[in-house]
């Protein structure tokens, strides 16, 4: 008795959390996998119909949805290698013992707690047809400039992608700082001996040690870009023309827009698949010695 009360004590704290879990994540998810072999008719208050695989074929057809997937890949192969990257280098730089860098990696992190509906409308103004950036380019070049940002299809998809890297900088050179300041600093001092000074001992010794970091960062980026929505909802609507709607914006817009929940529901579903690939390739590009490294 006493050993079986010893074996359900942990379970019995993990209870409450498990039942906040169930009925705010596990118990709508198959509630929405159920929905997306249904439909509702012309009242979205009665019960929908089973339909099969109807929302499926029709996702198959569906243009928008192609063209919202082809954003949303084009966004994660953008805007992953930028956030795999960049934090490094700045976390590298806010490691070195300098005269005030902790002013640094503030200003660096200070992106990271502003509220994505002030970035984004600060950098709807900055924007805009006269706004900064472009008042900068035209005293740059002695000429008037007016690059359009938010409203060229060729633009838009970048200028929010910019946004999403500014934002998560500082989030990720965290991360990346953490994992520099646990590296043993012999290793870079038999380095210097050995002739590796300068940027060739993080290309010998940082980068190396750094791979289950880098890797890390990578699935989290590339997880929060497929799910970008925050700033297309406040700087495009998607527009213009669909040149910047990601999957989770039509997910968004085809339930609380066009009040199809079960198309939504579908869409979402091809999207927890696609998070869930890249998951799995995470899991498959570690190597088990980097699996078994603490982050």
């Amino acid at each position: 008795m006493a050993r079986l009360k010893t074996s359900l004590t942990p379970y019995l704290f993990l209870a409450p959390a498990l039942l906040v879990l169930l009925l705010t994540v596990f118990w709508p998810a198959l509630q929405a996998f159920r929905l997306s072999f249904m439909a509702y008719g012309y009242d979205i208050t009665q019960p929908p119909d089973w339909v099969g695989l109807a929302n499926f074929q029709r996702l198959i057809k569906d243009k928008t949805f192609w063209q919202t997937l082809k954003n949303t890949v084009i966004y994660l192969v953008c805007v992953v290698p930028v956030l795999a990257i960049a934090p490094l280098l700045l976390a590298i730089l806010v490691n070195q013992k300098l005269r005030g860098v902790r002013w640094f990696r503030v200003a660096y992190y200070t992106p990271v707690v502003v509220s994505m509906v002030v970035a984004g409308i600060a950098w709807r103004w900055l924007y805009a047809e006269n706004g900064l950036l472009n008042q900068i380019f035209s005293s740059v070049t002695s000429r008037a400039v007016s690059i359009p940002w938010l409203t060229s299809p060729n633009w838009v998809l970048f200028s929010v992608m910019a946004v999403t890297v500014w934002k998560g900088l500082g989030y990720y050179m965290v991360i990346y700082l953490a994992g520099l300041q646990g590296l043993p600093a012999d290793l870079y001092e038999a380095a210097a001996i050995d002739g590796s000074d300068g940027w060739r001992k993080h290309w010998d010794i940082t980068l190396p040690l750094m791979r289950p970091y880098l890797f890390l960062v990578a699935v989290i980026s590339a997880i929060a870009a497929t799910k970008v929505f925050e700033e297309v909802f406040i700087m495009t609507q998607g527009g213009p023309r669909n040149a910047s709607k990601t999957v989770v914006y039509y997910v968004y817009e085809s339930a609380f827009k066009d009040l199809d929940m079960s198309y939504a529901c579908t869409i979402g579903l091809v999207l927890f698949l696609i998070i869930l690939a890249l998951s799995f390739i995470r899991i498959a590009l570690s190597n088990p010695a980097e699996a078994d490294t603490p982050l």
